[in-house]
């Protein structure tokens, strides 16, 4: 699985897709689309350029939040907030083989997806981010590590957990170190996507 998601931007279908192309030709391999105030039409229509592009240049390509969307453009698979479908559910829609993340914010959050069988966890956020709406507390690093410790106090195989919420290139080697799997950027990528080559260098 890879290491580095770049979750979408962009207040309208067209910033969406110009986003979402600008990562692509900079080599992202992971795409989350994510556009929360769409109306359902055009974000079908985004979805379905997303996961054609995708497709293009060999990367996975995931759904924020819509199953039904999913399931019907065919995408790799979807990502789901404590508040939306559950796991199983989706699974249940979608199969099997498709990919199925899972909102965290706490050490609980973290035991029921992994209950629930997701294949990723997006758990944070890092620190403030503007991005998104509703901004669960903020963990910090040391929310991170405590996590990360409370499972192997618990004996409980770490699972892919992707540091998400405000993460910058520089956050990278310590949350590796603490036992963090991955990472989910929205913001940074955004602003400027040829600092995916670096991200991707630094998270090998």
């Amino acid at each position: 699985m890879e290491k580095l998601q770049y979750i979408s931007q962009g207040q309208t279908r067209h910033e969406q897709e110009l986003n979402i192309r600008a990562a692509l030709d900079n080599g992202i391999q992971w795409i989350q689309v994510r556009w929360k105030n769409a109306s359902e039409k055009e974000l079908t229509e985004l979805c379905t350029i997303s996961q054609q592009l995708c497709s293009e240049y060999g990367a996975v390509c995931i759904i924020n939040d819509h199953v039904q969307i999913a399931k019907e453009i065919d995408a790799d698979g979807v990502h789901l907030g404590l508040g939306d479908l559950s796991i199983s559910i989706a699974r249940d829609i979608l199969g099997k083989d498709k990919i199925i993340g899972g909102t965290a914010n706490t050490l609980t959050h973290v035991i029921q997806r992994i209950d629930e069988q997701c294949d990723y966890i997006g758990l944070g956020p890092l620190r403030y981010t503007a991005t998104k709406e509703k901004l669960s507390p903020v963990l910090g690093w040391e929310g991170y590590q405590n996590i990360i410790t409370s499972l192997n106090e618990k004996s409980i195989a770490i699972p892919k957990i992707f540091a998400i919420g405000g993460v910058k290139l520089q956050d990278i080697e310590q949350l590796q170190q603490i036992g963090i799997y991955g990472v989910a950027v929205s913001g940074e990528i955004t602003n400027q996507p040829s600092v995916i080559s670096e991200f991707r260098k630094t998270m090998i």
